[in-house]
């Protein structure tokens, strides 16, 4: 049985985006871990290959991200789309030749992310709108006020199978555990707001890890990480986070987690599951 939660109290809302062709800053080159410049495809517009189940690492890109990515070009209306957006909440395509199409927010990057199924992705163009049924914003469980929830919808809370352990503590199911020594870049952003990514330069590391193995829309547990309302270390605290985007040649950079929920305390306990991830809990595809 779902934990109890304030969804009822909760306010949803319309708010629009429009697929944005891929960017790339002159002369478009970036620069490995080991000094190399390279150019990659990765961020923004529509990826076709690349959804939520599909590997985070092994991509011939930088920061690919799945599905198709929405941004509005007015300043206050694109902070709306993503500080009111959370992961779960219904998108549907207002224009163009997959005008009706219906598909789910799976992550927050410069970009919010949305993933549609094939036959609607290839119909999709850029420029189109899509409208999503923005819902999430002050979720909190009924229960537990110390554990802090970030960019959950209640879809995704209820698709979760989420054990109440006693009066203190819950416990989630995660493809993986992060040590917190190896999150990089995004620590400086506040957790209501895009990613952080974990630092994938150490290919040794991330194959002893298993970490090399992570797939996008994985859930894992970062153990002594505290992103109540900042990212950093406090010993005992406890993140639940998931995988938006892919790998990264970029040093301090790597695949893109996402805050989902926060404890300060040793309040969230995790179970190692294979199949933790989105894509089997939202229904978007069955993977093993």
């Amino acid at each position: 049985m779902p934990l109890r939660t304030n969804a009822s109290q909760l306010v949803e809302m319309a708010v629009i985006g429009y697929i944005n062709q891929p960017t790339f800053r002159a002369p478009g080159y970036i620069a490995d871990n080991n000094g190399i410049s390279r150019m990659l495809p990765g961020m923004h517009g529509v990826v076709y290959n690349a959804r939520v189940g599909d590997p985070a690492f092994g991509w011939a890109a930088d920061h690919v991200e799945p599905g198709a990515s929405l941004v509005n070009p007015d300043a206050a209306a694109d902070n709306a789309l993503h500080y009111l957006n959370c992961m779960g909440n219904k998108a549907i395509v207002t224009s163009g030749l997959a005008k009706g199409a219906v598909g789910v927010v799976t992550g927050e990057h410069q970009r919010i992310l949305v993933d549609f199924e094939p036959d609607a992705a290839e119909l999709l163009c850029v420029g189109d709108g899509v409208q999503i049924q923005a819902v999430g914003r002050g979720l909190e469980f009924g229960d537990y006020p110390q554990i802090l929830l970030k960019k959950c919808s209640p879809a995704l809370i209820d698709s979760i199978p989420i054990e109440a352990v006693d009066s203190r503590k819950i416990r989630v199911p995660v493809a993986m555990e992060l040590p917190i020594r190896i999150m990089g870049s995004g620590a400086e952003l506040n957790p209501e707001y895009v990613d952080q990514d974990l630092m994938s330069g150490d290919r040794t590391l991330m194959a002893e890890l298993g970490i090399d193995r992570m797939r996008l829309g994985d859930l894992v547990a970062i153990n002594h990480a505290d992103h109540r309302y900042g990212r950093g270390y406090r010993k005992n605290a406890v993140t639940i986070a998931l995988c938006i985007h892919g790998d990264s040649v970029m040093t301090g950079h790597g695949p893109g987690i996402l805050t989902l929920m926060t404890c300060a305390e040793p309040c969230i306990e995790w179970t190692i599951d294979p199949g933790a991830n989105i894509a089997n809990y939202l229904n978007i595809r069955e993977i093993v």
